[in-house]
């Protein structure tokens, strides 16, 4: 049986809902971005963010079953992210999906938005269907997010490392600000990167002292702010175009992020013997990290699977392809189900 799962996603700022067969067969995926209004403040703002989902989420299931062509009566489950994002956000989710499964009679399934955003990169490929490709190692970076796990099975991972300060995504954003260019920062600072000398400048990268796995962002945005500032270390920041080689500063500072992601992923592979590695989240989307993984794990015998970039940042997709695993294992909830 192949059974079909509506999935619900409102970790943050996306009202997500998707329909998937079996766990890889995507009939719709519906994304609602708040990216524009949250644009206004420079970075999501919670109560904004909670407000905008409950307007939309209706809207967003109805339009994905109409888009795959089914009726809430043809659905064998629902999906929801219940952990971890906004609580504010979550709990929209959760509540629809809760009311939409008893209204429906239909089985509930909680989802972890990381082990999702791993699901995601399988989905895509041949071999993400194969018993395979587990286990395998998992870079994980987004907004929030900055980690590397081993994956034994499609739900058994363990965290092998994370971000000691700022997730990629979030430094992304703060030197977007720092460079004058417009949230969200991941995009910005890319788009200005295709225009500069990623060697130009020789940023630091964060390497842990005792040899173990690990990111730290904090000095790396730090030694970005005090290039911007120049000589006026104690001023505002400047205006962006008193800033010298801004598209210089953004190919460098990108290039010390993706030199630290892909050195700690492909360490971590070799430390744990595996020869597969996934990557998924917002930042997954970055063209300079797809390219300079897939370059560097072909040198040392990596093969390297990940989403194409609608399904790197938050989706219903791939809450609903992870249900469908969670749900022949047989891990579904009550109306009891809460956000965390």
């Amino acid at each position: 049986m192949r059974p079909l799962l509506l999935g619900i996603e409102s970790s943050c700022d996306e009202t997500a809902a998707a329909i998937v067969r079996g766990g890889r067969d995507i009939l719709s995926s519906v994304v609602h971005s708040q990216a524009a209004m949250h644009a206004l403040y420079g970075g999501v703002i919670p109560e904004l963010a909670g407000r905008s989902h409950l307007q939309k989420i209706l809207p967003v299931i109805d339009e994905a079953l109409d888009q795959a062509g089914v009726r809430p009566a043809d659905i064998d489950a629902v999906a929801v992210t219940t952990k971890p994002g906004l609580i504010g956000s979550l709990l929209v989710g959760v509540s629809a999906a809760k009311g939409w499964a008893w209204v429906h009679g239909k089985p509930l399934v909680p989802v972890h938005h990381i082990e999702a955003h791993i699901w995601a990169a399988t989905m895509e490929h041949e071999e993400g269907a194969s018993a395979e490709l587990w286990p395998c190692i998992a870079l994980v970076v987004s907004g929030g997010h900055s980690s590397i796990y081993r994956c034994d099975s499609p739900t058994a991972f363990v965290e092998l490392a994370r971000t000691r300060d700022d997730a990629a995504g979030e430094a992304f954003d703060k030197v977007a600000h720092l460079l004058g260019l417009p949230y969200p920062g991941g995009p910005s600072v890319s788009r200005l990167a295709e225009e500069g000398n990623p060697r130009a400048y020789d940023f630091p990268r964060y390497r842990a002292k005792d040899g173990g796995l690990g990111f730290s962002f904090s000095g790396l945005k730090t030694a970005v702010l005090y290039k911007v500032r120049g000589e006026s270390q104690g001023g505002p920041l400047p205006p962006p175009e008193a800033i010298p080689d801004r598209a210089d500063l953004a190919a460098s500072f990108e290039q010390a992020v993706c030199d630290v992601l892909v050195e700690q992923t492909l360490v971590a592979a070799r430390r744990e013997g595996l020869r597969t590695v996934l990557i998924a989240g917002g930042v997954a989307c970055n063209r300079r990290l797809r390219e300079e993984l897939r370059r560097k794990a072909e040198r040392v015998g990596v093969r390297v699977l990940m989403p194409s970039p609608a399904y790197c940042t938050d989706n219903a997709v791939m809450v609903a392809g992870h249900g469908a695993v969670l749900l022949a294992e047989g891990r579904t909830a009550g109306l009891g189900l809460d956000a965390l």
